[in-house]
């Protein structure tokens, strides 16, 4: 799967995105789990800073 995302993105349209990788912590049992999307360049920052 991880070879799909990136051949996508290096594609001459696909340089418009960007992978985003968040980690939260679990408040049950304190685990982190990671949260993986794939946004435009101008919202990144919208994007993390959403908790």
């Amino acid at each position: 799967m991880a070879k799909k995302v990136v051949a996508t993105l290096k594609t001459v349209s696909g340089k418009q995105y960007a992978k985003v990788i968040r980690m939260k912590r679990s408040e049950t049992t304190g685990a982190y789990t990671f949260s993986e999307d794939i946004i435009p360049n101008d919202r990144v920052q919208e994007f993390l800073s959403k908790r």
